[in-house]
């Protein structure tokens, strides 16, 4: 299994992170050009066995899909696992925001079932997701430092 992973500091607190995330409906598009849409079918936003379907680019194609909310624990983590048929590839992912003084550090991560041959033939896609999860914590620390 390949794990995609990016970190990044955020001169905001866990809690302040945590909201903007339970607001995502609203801010998607603002968090990433590539997002098209982004809303809660079921549940919650961020509750265990809430899900979300969303619509973005990747790699210049439009992806839609399911995710399902597995693990939550507010102000510090969110564990998802997104529906078939994206759980044969990507069988699941987090949001952790752990404190470190006024700061703390957001990571994002993405679980991908890929073996040698598979990650050599989707190596662009591979790095298309790579640069997306980068995007999305670099616009989200700007987004929240911002004010």
């Amino acid at each position: 299994m390949g794990t995609l992973e990016d970190s990044i500091q955020i001169k905001a607190t866990p809690e302040k992170v945590f909201k903007w995330l339970v607001h995502i409906e609203e801010n998607c598009r603002v968090w990433h050009p590539d997002h098209i849409d982004l809303r809660w079918i079921k549940g919650k936003p961020f509750e265990e066995g809430s899900t979300l379907y969303f619509e973005e680019y990747l790699h210049g194609k439009l992806h839609k899909g399911k995710f399902l909310c597995s693990r939550v624990e507010p102000d510090r983590k969110i564990e998802y696992r997104p529906l078939f048929p994206m759980s044969i590839i990507c069988p699941k992912g987090s949001f952790i925001i752990k404190p470190k003084g006024e700061c703390c550090i957001f990571t994002a991560t993405t679980y991908l079932r890929v073996g040698p041959l598979f990650s050599r033939l989707a190596k662009n896609n591979i790095e298309a997701i790579r640069k997306h999860i980068k995007e999305e914590g670099g616009n989200l620390k700007r987004l929240l430092e911002r004010g």
